[in-house]
């Protein structure tokens, strides 16, 4: 146990005043003498520096069969206890009804009694839930001796506060939840069962200030609720095989560690519920939404690859390689801090397909956002992109192929009879050109459906967690696929287009390396024939920058003051 000084009860001698706060003869006032037996002092010291044995000898709780009883704890309970006091970061993914939000209020209840000046924040997926969390702390208090509690100040439905300096506040988890507030300790309540958005808002907003201290405390509590949220991205962080990639230090319990829990009593209970039901809430297994376009099954077997960089918004797993063919597929948000603007970089060289790369960003500009893109695709081999030019998408396409003079954009030909596509019908009456693809009915029903058969027949591989996040939530809504409430698609949806480009003669032929070199000459006559020429203008800007080489052996990330470049060593 960490050692630190004790909060003892105020023992000095007051003006006459109430002994008890309100006249709650279980609660004491405020600056009330405290007169101590030589047993009590020990027994003090002892809580002071234990608290599995303060929680099984003092602390009270409801038992729905029997009332109100001790809390005896059970053997991972008193083990969850010992890790939040060595810890500052605990993750834990445990079942439900085994007793986790008591045994995290019980640790509160103890730091606030015998470590002074304690700031704690119960937070949870709705306010209601965090205030029935903090009720169960100031029932536990009422129970305690008198010779135990500190005097209380003030005793509110969603904050107390103490005469040692120590307080506590319950409220809903949101971004702006703990902002301005210095704490000792958050614990985030059902953490998976906040909006996969507010999770990262939160996490944005408020870390500061849980960073700003040296022995500041976070502890998050959940049962599962799908892949496609921040608390299935930290426990996989905190359990990677290969080393954990953060700090928190994870906490399992399995169903059968609950003393009365065996095979009859998960048989009756799947008979009571459903097997998937058990299997999240019980088994704690990170299931799929229902009615997700890839089969659940499919999307647990997914194994994600560690980045190699993460930084400003992209996620390199693999860099270019020597004559490899990639291709980006571009999502564009209004960059407002609601959807993202999106990306994929997928190396088409030979199947199985997989991906590379991803940038995702919900408050880029479409004015700046075509420069990632052009950045990105110049460092892979000059890839192929493909942008969706719905709404603000046609804005970076023009930038990207006006502005930034980007030459291997995938352009698309539209008539009535064909609709629209890839590289096909240049120069023929009727035709209508376009820098990118508008995602119709017709393409999404398409992409999706060969979506589906590329990765569920492993032709395509996503490595990259949040890729394979927004999959467990791209569900079927009435006729089409969509995000789940609270969640996103923008990565999903590019790789929707993505599929939906894999059919077309263009890509065939691309990905054939006979014919590779002259469908990109005869594509760049045929543009050159018909479209109006314009000046060029070079200003050196990007010249230096531009990588002319590639080498797994040879590549490393470089920053200067505006953008992240992949370089040469």
């Amino acid at each position: 146990m960490t050692t630190q000084a004790v909060s003892l009860p105020s023992k000095k001698k007051k003006k006459r005043g109430p002994t008890h706060y309100l006249g709650n003869p279980k609660l004491k006032a405020a600056n009330v003498e405290v007169q101590f037996t030589s047993d009590q002092v020990k027994e003090y010291l002892k809580c002071s520096t234990d608290p599995v044995y303060f929680l099984r000898t003092y602390m009270r709780i409801v038992n729905i069969d029997e009332g109100l009883v001790p809390f005896e704890m059970w053997p991972f309970q008193a083990n969850m206890v010992e890790t939040f006091d060595a810890n500052r970061f605990t993750i834990c993914k445990l079942p439900r009804q085994t007793g986790k939000s008591t045994t995290v209020v019980g640790y509160f209840l103890w730091m606030i009694l015998f470590r002074g000046q304690q700031s704690i924040a119960i937070l949870a997926n709705r306010g209601d839930l965090a205030r029935a969390l903090l009720e169960k702390i100031k029932f536990a208090y009422e129970y305690l001796p008198i010779w135990i509690q500190q005097g209380i100040l003030s005793w509110n439905k969603g904050s107390i506060e103490l005469e040692n300096g120590s307080k506590i506040v319950a409220t809903a988890t949101s971004s702006s939840a703990a902002r301005g507030g210095s704490y000792n300790a958050i614990l985030l309540d059902e953490f998976a069962f906040v909006q996969p958005n507010m999770q990262e808002q939160f996490f944005n907003s408020v870390y500061p200030t849980i960073s700003s201290g040296k022995s500041s405390k976070v502890i998050i509590v959940s049962t599962p609720n799908g892949m496609g949220n921040l608390f299935y991205k930290m426990w996989m962080d905190a359990t990677d095989k290969q080393g954990a990639r953060n700090s928190y230090v994870p906490i399992e319990i399995n169903w059968w560690d609950v003393p009365g829990r065996d095979e009859a009593w998960k048989k009756q209970t799947i008979e009571n519920t459903s097997l998937r039901q058990f299997q999240q809430e019980f088994e704690c297994q990170f299931l799929g939404s229902m009615d997700t376009l890839i089969d659940p099954n499919v999307l647990r077997a997914m194994a994600f690859e560690r980045p190699i960089h993460e930084k400003d918004h992209l996620d390199i797993i693999e860099v270019p390689q020597p004559g490899h063919i990639y291709t980006i597929v571009c999502d564009t948000s209004r960059g407002i801090g609601l959807d993202y603007s999106a990306f994929v970089v997928i190396d088409i060289t030979e199947m199985p397909y997989r991906s590379v790369a991803k940038y995702r960003d919900n408050d880029v500009s479409p004015l700046l956002y075509p420069s990632v893109v052009f950045n990105t695709g110049k460092a892979y081999n000059n890839a192929h992109v493909l942008v969706e030019i719905n709404d603000n998408g046609q804005q970076v396409a023009d930038i990207l192929h006006n502005d930034l003079e980007y030459d291997n954009i995938v352009w698309v030909a539209k008539d009535a009879k064909n609709g629209q596509v890839v590289g096909n019908g240049f120069g023929r009456q009727g035709v209508t050109l376009q820098k990118g693809v508008k995602t119709s009915k017709q393409v999404k029903r398409l992409g999706c459906t060969l979506l589906k058969n590329l990765v569920e027949n492993h032709k395509l591989l996503i490595n990259d967690i949040d890729v394979i996040g927004e999959l467990s939530t791209f569900v079927l809504d009435k006729d089409t696929y969509a995000a789940e409430e609270g969640c996103n698609d923008d990565l999903a949806m590019s790789l929707v287009l993505f599929a939906w480009m894999v059919n077309q003669d263009y890509f065939k032929n691309l990905t054939n390396t006979v014919l590779r070199t002259s469908l990109y000459e005869r594509q760049m006559q045929e543009l050159e024939q018909n479209i109006t020429p314009f000046g060029i203008v070079s200003d050196g800007v990007n010249d230096q920058k531009l990588p002319m080489g590639y080498g797994r052996d040879q590549w490393l990330v470089a920053e200067d003051d505006d953008s992240l470049w992949l370089a040469r060593s």
